[in-house]
């Protein structure tokens, strides 16, 4: 029989309280950048409304625009992803793996990633940020599916795949206006739920070879 280990309940009680801290932290955070700006928003003032000290706010967010950038679907999308059935195409598990994650978020939560990303488009300095996130998230995507299908993380073909998807994903969020604050997830389209809706009709078109003719 194989031996559980038992610091591993404490640990994942750890992980999921940090998690809930973080998540509450940017709660407070965007509220704030929406009622008085992002710029005049200080730590100080996060803090204040999440009632921790500006120190404890630095355990969590090194920095301010850290908050707005915290993503907590990226963890369970990777998961759900190495949950699809191994006989499922990469971009077909990719496709189930987004709805599976993105239809089971209330609307409560689904309003909260709009705030965020309307945050995040209309701020140049945090769009400059997003970029970096973006490449780290494409390192992470192919590290998943080189494992997915049993190659090195460093795979170049693993790579281009997960460039190809993260491709998909940009030119989704920029559908319908040049502008990133005014794509997909600003004025043209009326919630994250239709911008997932384009995202599978993307994934798919990258599934059949993406044909121009």
């Amino acid at each position: 029989m194989a031996q559980t280990d038992p610091g591993e309940p404490q640990r994942g009680w750890r992980e999921r309280k940090k998690a809930k801290t973080k998540a509450a932290i940017q709660h407070h955070a965007l509220r704030l950048f929406l009622e008085q700006g992002y710029e005049a928003t200080t730590i100080e003032q996060i803090a204040e409304q999440a009632e921790i000290s500006p120190s404890t706010f630095f355990r969590y967010f090194p920095k301010k625009e850290d908050v707005v950038l915290y993503d907590e679907l990226d963890p369970l999308l990777f998961a759900a992803f190495a949950e699809q059935p191994d006989d499922l195409h990469p971009i077909s598990a990719m496709r189930r793996a987004f709805r599976q994650v993105f239809m089971a978020i209330s609307d409560d939560e689904m309003a909260h990633i709009e705030e965020r990303a309307r945050l995040v488009l209309s701020v140049p300095e945090l769009r400059m940020l997003m970029l970096d996130q973006i490449v780290q998230a494409m390192h992470a995507l192919a590290t998943v599916l080189a494992r997915r299908l049993g190659r090195d993380p460093d795979d170049f073909a693993a790579r281009s795949y997960a460039g190809a998807v993260i491709g998909v994903f940009l030119a989704t969020l920029y559908t319908g206006h040049p502008d990133a604050a005014a794509s997909v997830i600003g004025e043209h389209f009326d919630n994250v739920r239709h911008f997932i809706d384009l995202l599978d009709a993307g994934l798919a078109y990258l599934e059949q070879g993406m044909p121009l003719s």
